[in-house]
């Protein structure tokens, strides 16, 4: 495949996440369209660094990774002390943890 294919791809998956952010008041799917977000982001990022030959594109992207999976840790880690406090999914409705 040449490198107008991945960038298809990854430019697609960055903006579905987009529209789920902006689209959706669901936390799970906020966290979710977040992580589509950072995929198509990595995608691409691994697609120049196959086409340019250079391996350090490929390291950030092991970073990214990473990163990537420490925030939806924590994201988690929020969403489930949240919904211990207040029963909901809805951004909306969180209202309540303004000072």
């Amino acid at each position: 495949m040449d490198l107008n294919a991945y960038l298809v791809v990854g430019g697609l998956l960055f903006s579905l996440g987009v529209l789920g952010t902006l689209l959706r008041r669901n936390i799970i799917v906020m966290l979710i369209s977040i992580e589509l977000m950072l995929n198509g982001a990595n995608l691409t990022l691994a697609a120049f660094s196959t086409f340019l030959e250079d391996m350090a594109g490929n390291v950030m992207v092991i970073f990214s990774l990473t990163v990537a999976a420490a925030e939806v840790a924590v994201g988690l880690a929020i969403l489930v002390a949240l919904s211990r406090v207040f029963p909901v999914v809805n951004i909306d409705q969180l209202d309540d943890l303004r000072g």
